[in-house]
């Protein structure tokens, strides 16, 4: 009888510890597949999307399923394709300004120099050039470049997966666990989408209207940053700001464009997607952050992109199990300690 109730006393901090042990065994296996299991989840996440796509054209049109899977996928490769190009292009012209753009720099730190010592400040001049020269700027858009020719190997194997899964697809019923998460996620992915390719458009709309170089590029940065929550849409507004100092300085474009991005984002941002996602996918502000953090250590920048999803597919997960649903709770926000 005594060890009975021993044995339940002990069985909460067992289920702890073995779930502390089977994250962090879980988190080794995500850091170290990465390579392959990135461009899987990529791959299921896009078939997710495409699935739903084909079974909207499947009731309003009539399209076989099947060819609706298609259809899906050659949209999605040519989104990636042309935002590749864009990218390709605005930084070939950013790397043969390179000199131009070097110059624009002295100006600018000089005129900044001059006027801090009207007012007092004093600075070692010599030091803030050599600073400034030093940066590793254009190395880092030449890297970007390499980045581009890594996304073209992972669009091949993204592509492979792909097609596997279809040729998996035999229909579109699917047992109900499995159907409630491509609906949640699939939803979540295909309005992110939309508001992330409206945010990009009126970028792109504000940067060209003041004439703004690498105004593309910036568009289609806007584009994947406007996935990660919170952090995302807050770089995008500033990323324009240096770009447009160097081109103009301290002008009223550099103040009107800081406005309109500003508005763009919070019109997209706090009030279209709110409106059209609803509760989203039910997780705290907090553990999005966290969560955000933790994928973005795990798979740098594409962790960060699909840290909601993948959040939200583990939360639905531990929702179906008794053990692990105080930490669906927890990752929703509504978890007690009491």
């Amino acid at each position: 009888m005594l060890i009975n109730t021993t044995a339940e006393k002990l069985a909460p901090i067992n289920n702890v510890c073995l779930m502390i042990l089977a994250g962090t065994a879980a988190t080794a296996v995500l850091v170290y597949t990465k390579t392959i299991l990135m461009p899987f989840v990529i791959a299921l996440f896009i078939s997710m999307v495409a699935g739903t796509l084909a079974e909207k054209m499947k009731q309003k049109w009539k399209v076989p399923y099947s060819l609706g899977l298609i259809i899906s996928f050659i949209a999605f490769l040519a989104l990636i394709t042309s935002s590749v190009l864009f990218i390709s292009n605005s930084i070939e012209s950013f790397i043969s300004g390179a000199t131009t753009y070097t110059n624009r720099l002295n100006d600018t730190l000089n005129w900044l120099l001059l006027h801090s010592q009207k007012y007092g400040i004093s600075l070692n001049a010599q030091f803030v050039l050599d600073t400034a020269v030093k940066l590793p700027v254009f190395n880092f858009v030449k890297s970007l470049g390499g980045t581009l020719m890594s996304i073209i190997t992972n669009s091949l194997l993204i592509t492979l997966f792909v097609i596997f899964i279809f040729m998996g697809k035999a229909t579109d019923d699917k047992p109900s666990l499995v159907g409630n998460i491509q609906q949640q996620i699939s939803f979540y992915l295909l309005i992110k989408i939309f508001v992330s390719l409206l945010a990009a458009f009126f970028t792109w709309v504000v940067l060209a209207s003041i004439k703004t170089e690498l105004a593309s590029m910036l568009a289609v940065i806007t584009f994947v940053l406007n996935f990660i929550p919170n952090v995302g849409p807050f770089i995008s507004t500033t990323l324009p700001l240096p770009v447009l100092f160097l081109q103009y300085g301290f002008d009223w474009r550099l103040v009107l464009a800081l406005i309109l991005l500003t508005a763009v984002h919070f019109v997209v941002g706090n009030i279209l997607e709110t409106k059209w996602l609803g509760k989203g996918m039910d997780l705290d502000p907090i553990i999005v952050l966290a969560c955000l953090i933790f994928w973005a250590l795990v798979w740098g920048i594409m962790g960060a992109l699909l840290a909601v999803p993948l959040t939200a597919i583990i939360k639905m997960l531990f929702e179906k199990n008794d053990t692990t649903r105080p930490l669906a709770n927890l990752l929703a926000g509504k978890y007690s300690f009491k």
